[in-house]
């Protein structure tokens, strides 16, 4: 009887051939599990796998299940999430949880129209589950998938343009083999995570070479092609660490802005590196602060944070108080006493956790 299943393209060959000898072994690549699965392309969106690895281990420990992670209070999950940065993904997750148990009764749908529905799940995530955890033959779409195939076939569109997905999207599914297309999805995205690697890839030893495009034109440096972002701006942010005995005051952060459900202190921000004295003694008049002068202590060095968009550069002020501040400051500015294990129970910015980690 003649075999009927259609011979894997060159490009699905070389990489099913490559990855059983090259894959990193990974706890997400052992699992069928689609919660498992989505837990893990959340955190390492925009995050290296070895930062992620321990925060995927940590998430499924706290949550074995979608139930329970959709039951957890907000608040502890971003502090599980911290450290991680872009906190709106942990604030997704959070509620892609709680839609999968209240919609579709604790069960993650099998397809990946069906995935497309849920919140915080785009084409690259819904491709990743269906694939791996329910075999869909719809490809994966990532960084590493956009720069082998540019480099593969000498593709030049620029690909943070949304009008270049289509184009790479519609490549990718013509290879991907109906068959294997988890192994072929894993397979792609590791070979552009340790083969072909944004700089310094391993062309000599890469089992493409000879139909490499950018290998045969002495062009994989310049593929792919990817416009660059606007410059970040640098926000300048000055925090009031007020004591009053062993409790210091923080404040939930609600206003849409970054860190949205995260705490830090009072503050204000200026558009200069400095805080003028004058500004200063403005500022806690403001909040009614009446300070303790025979326990001053001078401002701290500049902490410095990058996000994606901007930088932050923030300066602490430590002021210990004669007396608990107002209570209409405390309503006005949502600010609440902590004591120091409340305060390490919170969930805070790196930038916040670090200062309080060597002053609170």
């Amino acid at each position: 009887m003649t075999n009927t299943t259609p011979r894997p393209s060159f490009l699905a060959a070389a990489l099913l051939a490559w990855y059983p000898r090259h894959h990193r072994d990974l706890p997400w690549r052992h699992t069928r599990d689609p919660y498992a699965i989505w837990l893990s392309e959340v955190i390492l969106q925009q995050t290296r796998v070895a930062q992620g690895l321990p925060y995927y281990n940590t998430f499924l420990a706290a949550y074995p299940t979608v139930q329970e992670l959709a039951a957890a209070p907000e608040a502890e999950v971003l502090r599980y999430w911290q450290g991680l940065g872009y906190y709106s993904r942990a604030r997704n997750m959070h509620h892609t949880a709680q839609q999968v148990v209240r919609e579709f009764g604790g069960k993650f749908p099998s397809t990946y129209a069906g995935l497309l529905q849920l919140r915080g799940v785009g084409p690259y995530t819904a491709a990743a589950i269906a694939s791996f955890a329910f075999d869909e033959a719809v490809a994966v779409l990532d960084g590493n998938v956009y720069r082998v195939l540019a480099r593969i076939f000498g593709l030049h569109s620029d690909i943070a343009a949304p009008s270049s997905r289509k184009e790479f999207q519609a490549l990718a599914d013509q290879h991907i083999p109906a068959s294997t297309p988890a192994d072929f999805n894993q397979a792609i995205m590791e070979f552009g995570a340790i083969q072909c690697t944004p700089l310094k890839p391993d062309c000599l030893f890469c089992p493409l070479q000879s139909q490499c495009w950018a290998f045969q034109h002495g062009q994989v440096a310049l593929l792919p092609v990817k416009s660059k972002a606007k410059a970040s701006r640098t926000r300048y942010f000055h925090y009031f660490v007020l004591r009053h005995g062993e409790q210091t005051y923080l404040r939930e952060r609600r206003e849409k802005d970054i860190w949205q459900g995260l705490y830090d202190f009072a503050m204000t921000e200026t558009t200069v590196a400095e805080l003028p004295p004058a500004e200063l003694v403005r500022h806690l008049d403001a909040l009614g602060a009446r300070l303790d002068t025979s326990q001053a202590a001078e401002p701290s060095a500049a902490y410095r944070h990058v996000l994606s968009h901007q930088k932050l550069e923030a300066r602490f002020h430590p002021m210990t108080l004669a007396q608990p501040l107002p209570a209409s400051t405390l309503r006005d500015l949502g600010l609440r006493a902590y004591s120091a294990d409340e305060i390490e129970a919170l969930p805070k910015p790196k930038l916040i956790a670090n200062y309080c980690s060597q002053n609170i």
